[in-house]
């Protein structure tokens, strides 16, 4: 994501213009995800659609999560709410 673009989302998210937008959620980091923001292309918002292969897009976000898993093993106390927080 360009510069301009992240601070477009930046100042949209500060000033509340995020609030009534659409999101979808990310189904490998839960994350939400703005479907519109001003002054940011909606093409931009979607990083599975910024790859021209998805399937690939699709293994290296699932090989990501897993790392993302693996990692945290590691964390002992985490609450069960932290644990399901991420991928």
């Amino acid at each position: 994501m360009s510069l301009p673009h992240t601070r477009a989302l930046l100042n949209a998210a500060l000033s509340g213009a995020l609030n009534d937008v659409s999101y979808s959620e990310d189904p490998v980091f839960y994350l939400r995800v703005p479907q519109t923001c001003p002054d940011v292309p909606a093409g931009v918002l979607d990083a599975r659609g910024q790859w021209s292969d998805v399937a690939a897009y699709d293994r290296a976000a699932a090989d990501l999560g897993g790392r993302f898993r693996r990692n945290f093993e590691k964390f002992s106390g985490v609450s069960e709410e932290v644990r399901r927080a991420g991928p």
